[in-house]
This record gives C-alpha cells, sequence and structure tokens, in this order.
C-alpha cells in the first residue's frame, strides 16, 4: 500500500511540474513574441544614399529601389518613381539579407522542456519528417536572430539516420506557411562513425561498435533501395495492367533525392565518414552536401573532383584532437576556400546563439578567409547551395528585395543593423534582448535620480 502511495505521488508531482513549466513557456512565449508579422509591401520603397554591397559585384554609394518584394533598380543614377517612400541611409551600409544554412530555430525554445523540443523524431528512419511543419513562428529566439541581420534560416531535423527534410525559412509570418520560402531544402542523413574508439572511458567494445556501425549502414542502404522500389512501382501505375501500389510517405518523400532535384546533406566529420558518404552518393546516384566538414580540409581534391559543397562548422569550438592546433576551426572555411570548394559557415550551436552567425564568419576573416568571401559565406554561397540564388543572397535587379541596412560591416561586432526589409516588408526589430535593455536601461536612470 505505502508503495502505491508513494507512485501516486510521484505522479502528482510529475504532472504539477509538467502544467507549471507548460505555464512557464506559454508566460515566456507571451512576453517577447509581440512582434506584428509585417505585411506585405504595398508601395515603392527608395533607400536614398547608402553604401549598397551587391556582393555579385563592387560596392556602389546611391540608391535602392523596391516595389511589390523586388529590386525594381539600384545604382548611383537609379530612378526613383515620384509616388515612393524615400527612406535617408546616407551614411549607412545596405547589404543582402544573412542566411542560416543550418539551424534550429523554431524547433526547440527551451532545451529543459520537452514540450518545447520537436527536432527529433523516434525511429532512425524518418524521410517524411518535414522541419518547416513544426517550426514555431512565436519562438522568442527568431526576433532575436532577425535583429542582427539574418534574414533567412535553413531549419532542420535531426536524430536517427534519415531525419527528414529541411526547409529554406523567412524570419518573419504569421504561421509556418507564410514563413516557408523553398521546401523541401535538403533531406537530413547522419552518417556512423567508421573509426572505434579505444578510449579508457568508453564503455562499448570494438565488436560492440563494429557491429553498430555494419548494422546502420545496412539500414541506410536497406532504405534507398526500398525508395527506389517504391519509385518504381509508383511510375509503373501508369501503364496498362500494372496495379495500384499503397502510397508509402517515408519513400514518398524520397523520391526528390533520388531523382536529384533535392541533394542530401550529410553530416559527417571525420576523414573516414566524408570518404565513405562520397562514395555512397556516388553509388546512389544522388546529390549530397558535407555538412560540419570538421576533416573536409583533408579530403579536399575528392571534394573538389566531385563538387561537393560544405556546410563549414561551427567555427567557435575547439580543436576535435590532442594534438591538433589551437585554430583548426578557424582556418577551415580559409583551407576550402583556398582548395576551390563551395562552402557556407554555419554555426552549428545552441539557437539562442544563432545571432552569432557573422561573428563566425568574422573569426573565419580573422583566419586567413578573405573578407568578401566570409560574408558571400553567409549570403550568396548558402543560397547557390540550396538553389535559391536566382532570388536571394545578393543585391541584384530582380532578386528579392531581402536585405539589411547597418551601421558598418555586419561581420564587425560594434556594428549595428537598424533596419531590415524581407521580400519588401519592413520588419520590427525589437526582441526580448532589446525589452530587457531598455527594461534596466530605465532601472539604471531611475536610480541616478
Amino acid at each position: 500500500m505505502r508503495r502505491k502511495q508513494i507512485l501516486c505521488a510521484q505522479q502528482i508531482v510529475k504532472v504539477v511540474v509538467t502544467v507549471a513549466l507548460c505555464i512557464l513557456v506559454s508566460t515566456y512565449s507571451a512576453a517577447g513574441s509581440d512582434q506584428i508579422p509585417a505585411k506585405p509591401q504595398d508601395h515603392t520603397i527608395a533607400l536614398v544614399g547608402g553604401t549598397i554591397h551587391k556582393v555579385v559585384g563592387p560596392s556602389v554609394e546611391g540608391t535602392i529601389v523596391f516595389d511589390g518584394g523586388k529590386i525594381i533598380d539600384l545604382g548611383a543614377n537609379a530612378t526613383i518613381p515620384e509616388v515612393a517612400e524615400i527612406i535617408d541611409v546616407s551614411g549607412k551600409h545596405i547589404y543582402p539579407g544573412l542566411i542560416s544554412a543550418d539551424t534550429y530555430i523554431g524547433l526547440i525554445e527551451i532545451g529543459a522542456v520537452r514540450a518545447t523540443r520537436d527536432r527529433t523524431e523516434t525511429g532512425d528512419i524518418n524521410p517524411n519528417i518535414r522541419a518547416e511543419v513544426a517550426v514555431n513562428p512565436e519562438s522568442e529566439l527568431i526576433p532575436v536572430a532577425r535583429a542582427n541581420g539574418i534574414t533567412m534560416m535553413v531549419t532542420s531535423p535531426s536524430g536517427g539516420l534519415i531525419s527528414g527534410t529541411s526547409a529554406m525559412m523567412m524570419m518573419d509570418g504569421w504561421t509556418w506557411e507564410e514563413m516557408t520560402f523553398k521546401a523541401p531544402a535538403a533531406m537530413y542523413v547522419s552518417w556512423p562513425r567508421m573509426t572505434i574508439i579505444t578510449a579508457p572511458w568508453f564503455t562499448r567494445s570494438e565488436e560492440e561498435q563494429k557491429n553498430e556501425r555494419d548494422k546502420s549502414l545496412q539500414e541506410l542502404k536497406d532504405a534507398f533501395r526500398n525508395a527506389r522500389a517504391y519509385m518504381t512501382a509508383k511510375k509503373a501505375e501508369a501503364q496498362e495492367d500494372v496495379p495500384y501500389h499503397d502510397v508509402d510517405m517515408r519513400w514518398e518523400a524520397m523520391i526528390p533525392v533520388l531523382e536529384r532535384t533535392v541533394p542530401v546533406v550529410v553530416w559527417a566529420t571525420e576523414v573516414q565518414q566524408i570518404q565513405a558518404a562520397v562514395a555512397w552518393a556516388e553509388q546512389e546516384n544522388i546529390r549530397i552536401i558535407i555538412g560540419g566538414g570538421y576533416d573536409a580540409w583533408r579530403v579536399a581534391d575528392l571534394l573538389k573532383k566531385k563538387n561537393i559543397p560544405v556546410l563549414a562548422g561551427g567555427i567557435h569550438r575547439l580543436p576535435m584532437r590532442r594534438f591538433e592546433a589551437y585554430d583548426e576551426s578557424f582556418v577551415l572555411p580559409a583551407k576550402l576556400h583556398d582548395a576551390g570548394i563551395q562552402f557556407a559557415i554555419i554555426t552549428r550551436g545552441s539557437p539562442a546563439s544563432e545571432r552569432n552567425l557573422p561573428y563566425h564568419a568574422a573569426m573565419a576573416a580573422a583566419y586567413g578567409l578573405p573578407k568578401e568571401e566570409a560574408l558571400k559565406a553567409i549570403t550568396l554561397y548558402p543560397a547557390q547551395i540550396f538553389g535559391v540564388a536566382d532570388r536571394i543572397g545578393s543585391l541584384e535587379v530582380g532578386k528579392d528585395a531581402t536585405l539589411i541596412v547597418t551601421t558598418g560591416d555586419p561581420l564587425e561586432i560594434i556594428n549595428n543593423v537598424e533596419m531590415e526589409f524581407i521580400q519588401g516588408r519592413k520588419i520590427d526589430l525589437t526582441s526580448r534582448h532589446t525589452m530587457l535593455y531598455e527594461k534596466y536601461k530605465e532601472k539604471y536612470r531611475r536610480t541616478k535620480e
């Protein structure tokens, strides 16, 4: 009887704690997510007098004009329609909006609260998982990131072998449907560890590690074989006397990958993982992107030959091995650039620190990457890698008016983003951080009265 009473009491405590945390989350979300999503651009806007950093060419001082969410003119001699709203940005700098090429903003809010963690699904084979449908438009972390110039994010799932598909999302909107820019952007595969850990603190035997690795590789192979068989069966339905094949959402989601219209981001850090992933991609005849790629520079010739891009990061991290130099992570982008490999810089950290993306690029610039390449690594290059460079990533006539106005180089921490537009919509740059800043500035002012 006493044991039953104890178990009952424990269950009651769990329920109370869960309810309290839910109330905390709802209160937390309500506090700082009061920014109203911007309305679609309904009139012509001209930013006059600023320095326009087009990324694809030399910077120019002049005017950028946009209407209907698109850039219609820019340069020193840009034509300004009479009906345009003119905004003087003299002394300011205009850049394309920054792009986070891998994040999970909107999928995790508070790590300690299970109800706010939607990034990982159970099971190893989940190609049908769509990251965009789980994004929380009310996330506190969205306004924090966009206040530092991030206008687009590739939000991605994780967990298992095949995690699902990512989506390119705009950092503004009432719903996930409004925020979605391109979906799917890529399918995500987490490559199993190929080497054996022999450290004394690791409890699994060498045989157990090999068996686990081989099992994972076989599951991955079986998944693609099943998906290819499913695709063949579905396409054959159009033929006479071929029976209907039941829809399987897992394999249905993999058809664009098998048709090479959607790439696969393979998370691989070590040389053996990258080499195995490249060989597998060639065997399966699919397009891949190496994610993480800590050792990518060690197999640069292979990646260059196969034209495989890399999502490099995060840059702010310690060396992975004791014998490596302290700046091993800092110089990765420079080494990839020198080898002629296409890459984008990512943070690969907590979504709460995604706002630091430009400073990861700045660190790479401080350690050998040309500064203009560091800027491209968080603007143009991620747009190219995910197939949206015809719309975003640079400032050109005909592209989306997704841009930021700053006090200076966004890679330098002393500069601030003063204005931001996403498809011509002027974005509210307040966030929980700015609210707390104003709150405690007022507190300090009152103590001086």
